[in-house]
């Protein structure tokens, strides 16, 4: 499973040398930190390039505006959170494939956590609902990703039907996560455990099971 690198996208250049892409990445970590401050409006290419600790000209050197730079964050925000599935799924004991889902759900959540950033921008739902690609929302390239990986690791068909309930389900577990996280700064658990059982009875009631892939 690949996406597109976070280095790639929206850049104006992209770097090539080892201090090029060593200041990007210190920029990218700068744009996450100081959204969780000052949210998306807050932040400026200004405020950027001191907590980054570059020059202005630094900044426009890599990233036309700001919102570039915020594409290019959820990018590697996305690219993470695929990577934390994949070693989840390298694991023996995911034997089923709700454990694939529950799996991305504890990932998810715990992104929401622990990575600075994330809880503000999510996959870039603030700033634009096509922050990911162009021809779907954000959720919808997330549950594309998810399917894939439902497909090649438990051998569910791959089918429009498939992809369609798992955005009706990433949707709504999207919305359940921020609520938890609204009414409590780490989390509301009553609330996280209400949401994978909901997205649970779904996906039990809609995925078909017997049309495996051959």
């Amino acid at each position: 499973m690949s996406t597109s690198t976070a280095t790639t996208g929206p850049l104006r250049r992209v770097p090539v040398q080892g201090r090029s892409v060593a200041r990007v990445q210190r920029m990218l970590d700068a744009c996450a930190e100081l959204v969780d401050e000052v949210g998306y409006e807050g932040l400026t290419t200004t405020l950027l390039a001191e907590r980054a600790e570059v020059a202005i000209g630094s900044v426009y050197q890599f990233f036309p505006d700001k919102r570039a730079i915020v594409q290019a964050l959820t990018l590697r925000t996305m690219e993470a959170y695929l990577q934390r599935l994949n070693e989840r799924f390298a694991q023996d004991d995911l034997t089923h494939w709700w454990d694939g889902v529950d799996a991305g759900i504890d990932e998810y959540i715990t992104m929401h956590r622990t990575v600075p950033g994330f809880r503000t921008l999510h996959f870039g739902d603030v700033v634009d609902l096509h922050l990911l690609a162009e021809d779907r929302d954000n959720n919808g390239v997330i549950a594309e990703q998810l399917a894939r990986v439902l497909v090649d690791r438990f051998g569910i068909a791959d089918t429009p039907r498939l992809r369609f309930t798992l955005e009706i389900a990433v949707e709504a577990a999207d919305a359940l996560i921020k609520l938890a996280f609204r009414r409590q700064p780490d989390g509301d658990e009553q609330v996280l455990a209400e949401a994978k059982a909901l997205i649970r009875e779904y996906l039990h009631r809609q995925v078909d099971t017997s049309a495996t892939a051959e």
